[in-house]
């Protein structure tokens, strides 16, 4: 199994759609790349993401990376759906430089390239999010979220 990091708005969405994909065996709701130590819920910096273990014999970067595409806004910066904000902003974040460079690659295939603001970072810091952030829209399923419920359980 290998994981990355998905960044893509508000991460009870984007773990609720990640889980349900083909090849992915594990997630849970957490924050990347931030910039302060974590103090009393100071996430300065931090995204919020899903981090995603999954079977590479099964799904690629470069597939998760279309799944990805479905729930997000690929040009909006720091904004997705109501959410507005640093923390939502959009990315890939791993440890392993291939899985960087096939993200890298997807994007760059693309025509509208220029104008794409998802960032493809190594992971630099992660933090588990609370208990009450994992798996929260199956737990609660009408808080909000900016995933569309058709796309929500496309893959189900």
């Amino acid at each position: 199994m290998e994981v990355v990091y998905f960044a893509g708005g508000c991460l009870w969405g984007v773990q609720a759609f990640i889980k349900t994909l083909p090849g992915v065996t594990f997630t849970e709701a957490g924050r990347a790349n931030g910039t302060t130590h974590i103090l009393e819920g100071d996430y300065d910096g931090y995204a919020e993401c899903v981090k995603t273990e999954f079977d590479p014999k099964v799904v690629t970067i470069t597939d998760l990376m279309g799944y990805l595409f479905e729930i997000i806004d690929p040009y909006s910066l720091n904004k997705q759906g109501q959410d507005v904000g640093e923390k939502y902003r959009t990315g890939v974040y791993s440890e392993k430089p291939e899985h960087l460079q096939e993200a890298n690659a997807f994007l760059s295939e693309r025509k509208d390239y220029d104008l794409i603001v998802v960032e493809v970072l190594p992971l630099t810091n992660y933090v588990r999010s609370a208990e009450e952030h994992q798996d929260r829209l199956a737990r609660c399923p009408n808080d909000y979220c900016h995933i569309p419920e058709d796309i929500l359980n496309k893959y189900k």
